[in-house]
């Protein structure tokens, strides 16, 4: 980067920041696990940073769920080297919950400035600039549910509300906090749709409202730091978890995406479905879908998640208001208008990284409109509950139930692995294998438990 590349107001920008008493600025991103990472700089460095930004190893591209690295991927297969971890200073926010922080989202580039393959951030840059070229645009919100604990043992999860599901009384016990998440989102620039006690035990949900695909992934990023800091607060501990533990609710973080053209959604249509580019769109998906869940849906986590019965989307098919499909179309209706219409990805979490999920699902849906893919009829039913029969005499297959059907959905993929490329693809492949091989000869609860506080 050149002097020529920073905003020409940052060092304005900083003495605004020093004045108001902020002493730090947090540049984060996520890796191949969907776990944020950081670097803190002090506000006075500001202006240096946003030219140079500041030296990460490049090996955070090979991290897996545990923090340990692999070396098995050929590209990241040495202790050595350096990339440059650059603020996106227009993203930048003070943190209303850490009022000595402010917080920005960061792009990873080479030593040189350069683009560098395993920045996941540019793989969506990439893929909106791809729909910019074919006309299109798109919305994307997130849906974010997690549970909610009081302090106890490294191994316990002590629910701190006691439900009922969906009721504002067991709210009152994390009243506080939920004040605090309100208040704090707000001041961060955070749109909430809705917020409730979810179904599980100790679980809640909030939603975000619909935006720009680049800007969705990186509120997703804010979001759960602004959780985590309200949180901390009242002495609450969160679990964003795909499932923390056997026993305990899963935790979706719902992908919802809408594809424009001239300032028309191409989902819009009517309670049947969408018409018919909404159609390809949702055909683009459903064919991928097992490359993308690889990618939205990755852990060991995730794929513990994937039970029938629990809402999760264990079945390849889309329905409308099909909570059990992991592509639920939802249509607009006359009180909220027909373009409020948008697909639905329920195979999603949180160990996803946003970026690369959403560019995913967005070139799969993409191409099904530019080859005008054809959308069987929606499925309303629970495919779970079917035989075996049943499903085959439809054609209904269950998505990937392992990594090594994981990494072979998306290796056959053409169009899922064009989005991230050969090196990313390679690096995100390795993470997944290191994952699989920590886990292989552990009880699924160990496994879970250790991945109940990473993301």
């Amino acid at each position: 980067m050149t002097s020529s590349d920073v905003p020409l107001d940052v060092r304005g920008v900083t003495t605004a920041l020093s004045d108001a008493g902020v002493a730090g600025v947090t540049i984060s991103w996520a890796d191949n696990n969907g776990i944020p990472r950081a670097r803190i700089v002090p506000v006075a460095a500001l202006p240096r940073v946003a030219e140079v930004g500041v030296g990460v190893t490049p090996l955070f591209a090979v991290f897996d769920s545990s923090d340990a690295i692999t070396f098995a991927h050929e590209g990241l297969s040495t202790p050595s080297g350096d990339v440059r971890l650059v603020p996106v200073l227009e993203r930048l926010v003070r943190l209303a919950g850490q009022p000595a922080l402010a917080w920005t989202p960061g792009r990873l580039v080479d030593a040189d400035g350069g683009p560098w393959p395993y920045d996941q951030r540019a793989v969506l840059e990439r893929q909106v600039e791809a729909l910019a070229a074919a006309g299109l645009t798109a919305l994307v919100g997130y849906e974010m549910e997690f549970g909610v604990y009081a302090e106890g043992g490294p191994d316990e999860l002590v629910p701190a509300h006691p439900g009922p599901a969906y009721s504002p009384h067991a709210l009152v016990a994390v009243d506080g906090f939920v004040a605090d998440v309100l208040r704090d989102f707000a001041a961060n620039g955070l749109e909430i749709g809705q917020l409730h006690a979810e179904y599980g035990p100790a679980q809640m949900e909030l939603s975000l409202a619909a935006t720009d695909p680049v800007t969705a992934a990186d509120r997703q990023l804010l979001a759960r730091q602004t959780l985590r800091a309200a949180a901390r607060r009242h002495g609450l501990r969160l679990s964003f978890a795909p499932l923390p533990a056997t026993a305990a609710a899963g935790n979706g973080w719902h992908i919802h995406s809408s594809l424009w053209r001239d300032g028309h959604n191409l989902l819009a249509g009517t309670a049947q479905g969408p018409g018919a580019d909404g159609a390809a769109y949702v055909a683009g998906l459903l064919r991928d879908l097992p490359a993308v869940a690889a990618i939205s849906a990755p852990s060991i986590g995730s794929l513990a998640r994937l039970r029938p019965g629990f809402f999760a989307g264990v079945y390849a098919v889309w329905g409308v208001e099909n909570r059990e499909a992991p592509l639920r179309y939802v249509p607009g209706t006359s009180l909220l208008g027909n373009d409020h219409a948008n697909i639905e990805l329920k195979t999603s979490d949180a160990s996803a990284n946003p970026y690369l999920a959403v560019a995913a699902l967005l070139a799969a849906g993409a191409a099904g409109v530019a080859e005008g893919l054809r959308l069987d009829p929606p499925v309303q039913s629970d495919p779970g509950s079917w035989s075996a029969e049943e499903r085959a005499a439809r054609g209904v297959a269950a998505l990937p139930s392992t990594q090594a059907e994981q990494e072979d959905a998306l290796r056959t993929n053409p169009r899922v692995t064009a989005v991230l490329g050969e090196e990313l693809l390679g690096a995100f492949l390795a993470v997944r294998r290191s994952d699989a091989a920590a886990a292989d000869g552990r009880s699924p609860d160990d496994v879970l438990a250790g991945l109940r506080w990473r993301y």
